[in-house]
This record gives C-alpha cells, structure tokens and sequence, in this order.
C-alpha cells in the first residue's frame, strides 16, 4: 500500500478559523476549522488570540499552536475527504468538566 507523504511549509491566517496552508508541491488550500474545533486539544484555539498562533513547524511539517494541538498533513492535504468525518467526531470531543 502507498501513502503519500506531505510536507506543509508555510501556513497563514486568512480569516476567522480559516488557515492558507502551502505544501511542499506548491499546493496551497485554505481550510477553515472552525467545524473541528473541540474537545481538550482543539477546543481551547476557539481563542482568536491562540488560534492566529498557529505556525508551520519545521521539524515535522505540519502546523502547531503553543497549547500542543497539531493536525497529520495528510489529513489537510485531503481535507475535501476527511472534513465531514472529523467534524461528525468533533462534536464528541467536548470539553471534560475537572
């Protein structure tokens, strides 16, 4: 079986929730998350002022925000396929009271 390696190079915020990333073939896909994020790790970049953290990480090619929450290239690259699967889970990634 062949799985496709992506690298994300660069990343920017276009809007609210909404990132331009480029990837190393030159592909560049805006790709709004608001529809996935929460839970504990995607929940909290509901805060604008997390969420336009986000920055193209080097070492592993994909994007990070400060708290540790990240996404697999893979999984951006084919957003169009993945999108209405994730956002069916999201809606159970709730946060857990403490």
């Amino acid at each position: 079986m062949q799985h496709s390696i992506y690298k994300i190079t660069g990343v920017k915020v276009v809007g609210l929730y909404t990132v331009e990333i480029t990837f190393s073939d030159g592909v560049k896909k805006s790709i709004n998350l608001e529809p996935v994020l929460h839970g504990e790790m995607y929940g909290p970049l509901r805060d604008r002022s997390l969420f336009d953290r986000v920055a193209a990480d080097t070492e592993v090619h994909t994007i990070v925000w400060p708290n540790g929450a990240d996404f697999d290239p893979a999984i951006l690259r084919e957003w169009e396929t993945h999108k209405d699967e994730l956002t069916r889970r999201a809606k159970s990634w709730e946060l857990v009271e403490k």
